[in-house]
């Protein structure tokens, strides 16, 4: 289960492009809120402590507390949008949940051991992580904020699937219900050195028995 992050945020009454842009110029971010048997809220949130939580793993994967003056509601992000190349967050999507009810959402893998590995240890060997993130489908109590992947067994040539994951209580991956194959790769173990070929024995003698002198003589005719 996650811990609990509460956001603070203010009702927003203005809306409209102008009012967004007076907003983000004022340091604060337009969001809405949107699910569950209630309508659409416009909100605002400070754009600083915003940007904080942004930078955590727990703001993208977990349930969040919007706090309206001791209001709270339980929420999901939903969406984030982005200034093209400043570091400003420009406008938030979060839908309601319903504690009874399942939701299906993305959280981040991390991956740890892998260094103590066989494959970790080797030179030769690339270790490739195919996805960072994964679906997955739970109550909202069940919510972890990242799944751990233990990567301290992993063999040279081995590849770790969708499966073979171990998902905490109350956590399925609703892909795997699809068929085996939608049961993709998540770690590759793979050689990352290809020797080259060796040369033809008679080309390889021919070359050592032609002096250089000879190759001249027969390059100027």
């Amino acid at each position: 289960m996650s811990n609990t992050h509460v956001i603070n945020v203010q009702r927003r009454e203005d809306e409209g492009k102008g009012a967004s842009r007076r907003l983000r110029t004022s340091g604060n971010v337009p969001a809405i809120v949107y699910g569950g048997e209630l309508k659409p809220v416009s909100i605002q949130l400070n754009h600083n402590e915003v940007w904080l939580a942004s930078q955590n793993d727990w703001f993208y994967s977990s349930i969040l507390d919007l706090s309206l003056n001791g209001d709270v509601q339980k929420v999901l992000l939903r969406d984030v949008q982005r200034h093209p190349y400043k570091q400003q967050i420009m406008h938030l999507d979060f839908q309601r949940v319903n504690e009874n009810e399942a939701l299906r959402t993305a959280v981040p893998l991390h991956f740890v051991g892998q260094e103590k590995s066989p494959a970790g240890k080797s030179a030769e060997i690339v270790v490739t992580h195919e996805l960072n993130e994964v679906v997955i489908e739970c109550l909202p109590k069940d919510l972890p904020e990242f799944i751990e992947v233990d990567l301290s067994e992993l063999a040279i040539g081995a590849v770790i699937h969708l499966s073979e994951i171990k998902l905490p209580a109350g956590v399925s991956i609703p892909e795997l219900k699809l068929g085996k194959e939608h049961d993709v790769a998540v770690v590759i173990a793979k050689h990352g050195r290809v020797e080259a070929e060796p040369e033809a024995e008679g080309e390889a003698e021919q070359s050592a028995e032609v002096p250089a002198s000879k190759v001249a003589k027969k390059e100027e005719k």
